[in-house]
């Protein structure tokens, strides 16, 4: 979907899918998974593969900023965890990709779910 060739109100959904990630990964550190993917899912009728790959895409600029603004700013950023969290996470995110791809979106979906639920009761519970 051009952004140019979309009509001004998605533009504002877009907008709105932009401010509530960064706003919480600012807050949290989070944004891509939590935010843009479902909203990208349920206002655009995206795809789960084609709404995890835009939302990877725009979390690149979003982290990078932020990790500049937590470190340049307000000094929270430990550089030395950051490269030794990334380094492995590459491997990571090979794999997730590889697997997504391979399962039915309705899998994906539903082990998305049962992610958020399970994060859920971790932080109600502790």
């Amino acid at each position: 979907m051009p952004v140019a060739a979309t009509p001004d109100h998605a533009i504002w959904k877009l907008a709105a899918i932009a401010t509530l990630a960064g706003f919480f990964s600012g807050l949290f550190g989070v944004g891509g998974g939590t935010i843009i993917v479902p909203l990208l899912i349920f206002w655009f009728a995206y795809g789960e593969r084609l709404a995890t790959g835009t939302s990877l895409a725009a979390i690149v600029l979003i982290g990078l900023l932020g990790a500049l603004a937590q470190g340049g700013i307000y000094g929270n950023v430990h550089l030395g965890t950051g490269l030794l969290l990334a380094i492995p996470a590459v491997i990571g995110v090979v794999l997730g990709t590889a697997i997504q791809q391979r399962i039915p979106q309705r899998a994906v979906s539903y082990l998305f779910a049962l992610l958020l639920v399970a994060i859920a009761v971790e932080l109600i519970l502790s």
